[in-house]
């Protein structure tokens, strides 16, 4: 009899086992470990795209349902464009942005920023939410190796100096003006009337203190952050060049994700560029820059675009037209 009983007892705790094993995963089933993805930007929040990026990962990693874990890093893990760009093409890092020097990483958006060939934002958008986008992403994956998430802009660049305001090509004769190391912004400056000086960006501001340079150009968002307002007294709304750069993902890794997760970090992305671009383009105005600027020191004037646009087509036009001929007619057609 109490053979009988141990027996049952032992059967009932098998059993007690066998059906708990079978209410919920054991160890090997357990919730795979969420996937993570690097997202390295050169500079933090308040700066406007790191304010972009930084929502992205948050919301890819929240809407994700545990399955990612994007990782926002401003400034902290590589503090130059071109090392983030290597990172990503070779993979250690999933996602990054060459910011400014889109067009020395990749020459194919070099004509964008040939001067007012890109008319106005409504334009900009137009190409890369469209056509020109699609066949710029078809481009850069088979060349490049590099999936884009999505386009956006640090918006048109103004001039500013101490010495006038700038209404029409003729006032920026003697000046000079500090450009980036890029052809495209020497031959502007050049050819518009100015006398561009080549340096590197990071010397702008010790550049105007110390009188090396009259002035240089620079997006409205982009002459308040940096406070060029305590180095320079005159801001002219040219809009002479625009500056358009990218998000992109590295190739394999993008292939790597299931559909699901492509789609979410493409939503979030538009998402993000939606707030990148309403911050940039919210100050890119008369009014608006005027208010900002002067508030501070600066005297802000409405230059006479057209003078400038019509000497730019002349004089700059030509030989980014020969150079950029696959791109030209599709990018002026675009409505």
């Amino acid at each position: 009899m109490r053979k009988s009983i141990r027996y049952a007892a032992a059967a009932a705790v098998v059993l007690g086992l066998v059906l708990a094993g079978s209410a919920g995963p054991g160890p090997s089933q357990a919730q795979p470990a969420p996937r993570k993805l690097d997202l390295v930007h050169i500079i933090g929040p308040p700066e406007s795209s790191a304010i972009g990026f930084k929502y992205m990962a948050e919301e890819a990693t929240r809407r994700s349902n545990g399955t990612l874990n994007v990782v926002f890093h401003g400034g902290t893990l590589l503090s130059k464009e071109l090392e983030i760009m290597d990172a990503v093409k070779s993979g250690n890092v999933a996602i990054g942005s060459p910011i400014g020097a889109a067009s020395t990483v990749f020459p194919e958006m070099g004509v964008f920023l040939t001067p007012y060939l890109v008319r106005d934002y409504k334009h900009a958008y137009s190409m890369f939410n469209g056509q020109i986008g699609k066949d710029l992403d078809e481009t850069f994956q088979k060349k490049y190796k590099l999936k884009i998430l999505f386009f956006f802009d640090y918006g048109f660049r103004h001039f500013w100096n101490n010495k006038r305001p700038i209404n029409s090509p003729a006032d920026l004769k003697g000046l000079k003006m500090l450009v980036q190391q890029g052809r495209v912004f020497a031959d502007t400056v050049n050819g518009l009337g100015a006398s561009a000086v080549p340096m590197p960006w990071g010397e702008v501001i010790p550049a105007a203190q110390q009188g090396v340079i009259d002035g240089a150009d620079l997006p409205i968002v982009n002459i308040n952050a940096l406070k060029v307002y305590d180095v320079s007294k005159y801001a002219s709304m040219t809009y002479h060049n625009y500056g358009p750069t990218l998000l992109v993902m590295n190739l394999d890794i993008w292939k790597s994700l299931p559909p699901d997760q492509q789609k979410l970090i493409m939503d979030v992305g538009m998402e993000a560029q939606k707030k990148i671009r309403e911050a940039t383009e919210s100050v890119d105005n008369y009014a608006k820059a005027k208010e900002i600027l002067e508030a501070k020191g600066m005297k802000v004037n409405q230059a006479d675009v057209a003078s400038f646009r019509k000497l730019a087509e002349e004089k700059i036009w030509p030989q980014y037209k020969q150079q950029y001929a696959e791109f030209w007619d599709k990018i002026v057609n675009t409505k």
